[in-house]
């Protein structure tokens, strides 16, 4: 076929972002440098004092009473499916397009992830599809808020308190966010936060679980630690109550994270500029689907998520490989945009197979209820979404401005204009 048009970058044209012009995350100054560096020079390079500073001041920060530093956010993850009380073969319910942690610490307690349509226009669980999910076995929603939208937690509490449920917030993409005036991590009955690399607050790796039930904190711990009842900042007697994981955080990450957190709400003021830049240069592009924001969210913009609109495209027939010869487009003119999730969850293999330890377990257990249904066809909204998706951080983060927010959108616009090309 004859390019009509030089302008794209992918057929030769110049780039539209320069090389160079985004610049790393996290911004790394001297007050990050002497924390880590203080923390190298003191005596305890595992659990130590930063790790429990970090603690005080991360509840202190979302308003939390109660809060646990890992060496993830999975492991925070799983030290809320077990404060929870969930045992082997109940069932937590979970949105079907999210982080495979978000399912997967389920099964690492032996329970039995339970999927649930997500609202395209949120990206987030649908709550008018929880009920139908709920059984007997049932004993707690997570729920994902996702790229920094809260989900709609009125519903899910209502429908938690209606059947006796816990629920658990996955705000490892949320520091910050905020549903009708609360901040995530602050409404259901436990959460977990992320501070890997990408995260909003990064030390590199590490994670957070809060809470303000001491009951909660009691299991959550028990897990962190070997299934010890004492902390490393107490008097251990090393004997295994219960079984344990290794899930502590150390000093020198700690320390990291601490002087991040400093920072922390100057760089979500910078990811909501960026944001409304980027918003405002791309309103309007033909084939574009932009991020929501309902009234009472406030999002933390941990990744600015676009859709295709492959009807408008003409493409809803090839709607996956479509997306993906925009995507290259964009990165060609420099955009620092990628698909983020290219499987629905219920789609992985370890779901599909059932067979998560061996012989079938957790789903083949004497105390699982029933055989769960993991056919695709049900998720009608997550496979739209993951099929017609990219999403991008780099372009949003600080110290990159509004300028660069705008330089993108016009890149992408540039894209867009001439889609019929590629």
């Amino acid at each position: 076929m004859q390019i009509l048009t030089p302008k794209l970058a992918i057929h030769g044209g110049k780039r539209a972002i320069p090389d160079g012009t985004l610049k790393k995350w996290p911004p790394i100054d001297d007050s990050d440098r002497k924390a880590v560096l203080d923390s190298l020079d003191g005596a305890n390079h595992a659990f130590g004092p930063n790790c429990i500073a970090f603690e005080k001041e991360f509840a202190g920060w979302n308003g939390n009473r109660y809060a646990i530093t890992t060496n993830s956010g999975t492991a925070a993850l799983h030290m809320c499916i077990v404060a929870c009380g969930c045992s082997t073969g109940d069932e937590v319910i979970v949105p079907a397009y999210s982080w495979s942690s978000s399912a997967t610490c389920i099964l690492h307690h032996s329970c039995i992830p339970v999927f649930v349509d997500i609202d395209y226009e949120t990206m987030n669980i649908d709550p008018e599809k929880i009920e139908q999910a709920i059984t007997p076995k049932t004993r707690a929603i997570i729920a994902v808020h996702l790229h920094g939208l809260p989900a709609p937690m009125d519903e899910i509490m209502a429908i938690a308190r209606k059947h006796n449920l816990r629920v658990i917030e996955d705000a490892c993409q949320a520091h910050g966010a905020k549903y009708k005036g609360r901040k995530v991590g602050t409404i259901g009955h436990c959460s977990a936060f992320s501070f890997n690399q990408n995260k909003s607050l990064c030390s590199g790796e590490g994670g957070m679980f809060v809470t303000d039930d001491e009951e909660m904190l009691r299991a959550a711990r028990s897990l962190w630690s070997f299934g010890e009842t004492r902390t490393p900042a107490e008097s251990r007697d090393y004997h295994v109550y219960a079984l344990g994981w290794m899930y502590r955080n150390n000093d020198l990450t700690a320390a990291f994270g601490r002087s991040q957190l400093r920072k922390l709400d100057g760089f979500l003021s910078a990811q909501r500029e960026n944001a409304q830049a980027l918003a405002e240069e791309l309103r309007g592009t033909p084939g574009l689907i932009l991020p929501t924001e309902p009234a009472g969210y406030e999002h933390n913009w941990y990744n600015y998520t676009l859709r295709f609109d492959m009807e408008a495209l003409g493409h809803l027939d090839d709607a996956s490989d479509f997306r993906y010869r925009i995507v290259k487009a964009l990165q060609a003119e420099g955009v620092r945009t990628d698909v983020w999730q290219s499987f629905i969850l219920p789609a992985m293999t370890v779901f599909q197979a059932k067979n998560g330890f061996g012989h079938g377990h957790p789903w083949s257990s004497p105390q699982a209820r029933r055989s769960v249904d993991y056919s695709t066809a049900q998720y009608r909204m997550a496979q739209r979404h993951c099929d017609t998706h990219t999403g991008m951080t780099r372009p949003l983060r600080a110290p990159n401005g509004p300028d660069v927010a705008r330089l993108t959108g016009a890149a992408i616009r540039k894209v867009m204009e001439n889609v019929r090309y590629l």
